[in-house]
Order: C-alpha cells, then structure tokens, then sequence
C-alpha cells in the first residue's frame, strides 16, 4: 500500500516550488542591484531542480503534480504588483520575496508535523526545501 502522507508531502513541495518559482519570475527583471538578481536567478534554479526531483518522485509513486491554488497565485500577484507600483526599488522586492519565503517555511512546517507518516526521502525533500527559503531570506537582508 502506497504511503498517503508521503504523497501529500511531496505534493504540497512541489506546489511550494512552484510558487517561488513563480514569485521570483514576476519580480527579477524589475531587480536593479546585479548582485540581487544573481541571488534571486540562484535561488530560482534551486527551485527548479528540486521541483524536477519532488516531479520525479511524485511519478515514482504514481501521482500528480500540484499547483499553487489559484488564490494563493492571485493574492501573490495582487500584493506584488500592488507594492512594486508604488515603490518599484529593490527593497521592495526583497521585502516581498522575504514575506513569501517566511510563509513558505511556515507552510512547510506545517506540512512536516500533518505528514508525519510520510517516508524519510520525503521528509528530507521538505527541510531542503526549507533550507533554500530560509537561506534566500537570510541573504536578502542586506537589500530590506
């Protein structure tokens, strides 16, 4: 029998990919700082790479991707536009990408104690994941 928890985990990961995927897109051509977008451009790799490996895993086990929910998506791109038409500066774009990694980990977080049956290559999926969010956050500091 299949592992629910470890499915669901996987899922509600490579949803979170996703979404910083997309969040990091919306905002990268609108970076002034090189150093930023080099971060920024970083980052969206890690993403994607362990989007590709949560995707490979999710066919392992005989299950669908996610996508973020298309209210999550609305209100990322409501808040973004909103905040970057007001002050476009880099700032801007840290603070938003900042809110989105905390939400992210917290998410995560989340997910790890809902899912704790899920299996180990999973559960170590998830805190790499919460790595990477925690570690762009950190390095945006310098640009708040």
């Amino acid at each position: 029998m299949e592992n629910k928890d470890t499915i669901c985990l996987l899922k509600e990961c490579d949803s979170g990919t996703k979404m910083a995927v997309s969040s990091i897109d919306e905002v990268l051509d609108k970076v002034q700082a090189a150093p930023m977008k080099q971060l920024l451009t970083e980052s969206r790799e890690h993403h994607e790479k362990l989007g590709n490996e949560i995707h490979s895993l999710l066919l392992k086990h005989q299950s669908d991707e996610k996508e973020p929910t298309v209210m999550a998506k609305g209100m990322s791109w409501l808040k973004t536009n909103m905040k970057m038409t007001m002050d476009g500066s880099d700032s801007t774009v840290a603070d938003l990408i900042t809110d989105g990694c905390n939400m992210g980990v917290k998410s995560l977080h989340k997910y790890l104690n809902q899912y704790s049956d899920a299996d180990n290559t999973s559960k170590s999926i998830c805190n790499r994941l919460v790595k990477i969010e925690e570690e762009l956050c950190k390095d945006l500091r310098a640009y708040l």
